[in-house]
C-alpha cells in the first residue's frame, strides 16, 4: 500500500519530451516546434483536426505569414476565423461558410413570412371581434 505522506525528497519530474511540446502544426509538418512558433498558441497539439483543416484550405506558410503580419492582439481572432472557415470549407468544399449563411438567411426569410401571415390573421381576427362579426377563416388563403 503506498504511503500518503509528502515526498519532498523526490526529484522533480523530467521535462516533457520535445515531441510532446510540439503544436499541432509542427506535429503535422513533422518538424521541431521552436519557442517562438507563431502557430503554437492557436493550434495546440490537443486539437490536431483544427490545424489539419486550416492547412488543407490555406496552407502552412500562408497561415504563418498572415499571423506574423498581424498585431498580437488580433492573431487569436484571425486564427479562429481561419479555423472556422477552413472547417466549413472541408465540410462543404463548394460553398463553405457561405452555404451555411445562405441556408440560415433562407430560414430567416421563411420565418419572417410565417410571422407576417400570423400577424395578418391576428389582425383580421381582432377586427372581426371588434366589429362583432363572425370570423370566417375559409376565405383567407393560408
Amino acid at each position: 500500500m503506498p504511503e500518503n505522506d509528502d515526498d519532498d525528497d523526490r526529484p522533480p519530474p523530467p521535462p516533457p519530451h520535445p515531441a510532446a511540446r510540439r503544436c499541432a502544426a509542427c506535429r503535422y509538418l513533422r518538424r521541431r516546434c521552436a519557442d517562438d512558433c507563431v502557430l503554437a498558441p492557436f493550434f495546440p497539439a490537443s486539437r490536431p483536426h483544427r490545424y489539419f483543416c486550416v492547412h488543407t484550405v490555406f496552407g502552412a506558410s500562408n497561415v504563418a505569414r498572415l499571423l506574423q503580419s498581424l498585431p498580437m492582439a488580433e492573431r487569436g481572432n484571425a486564427a479562429n476565423t481561419m479555423a472556422m472557415e477552413a472547417y466549413w470549407r472541408v465540410q462543404d468544399p463548394v460553398y463553405g461558410c457561405t452555404g451555411i449563411i445562405n441556408r440560415l438567411q433562407d430560414e430567416i426569410r421563411a420565418v419572417q413570412c410565417e410571422l407576417a401571415r400570423t400577424q395578418a390573421l391576428l389582425a383580421i381576427a381582432l377586427a372581426a371581434a371588434a366589429s362583432h362579426l363572425p370570423l370566417d377563416l375559409s376565405v383567407i388563403d393560408l
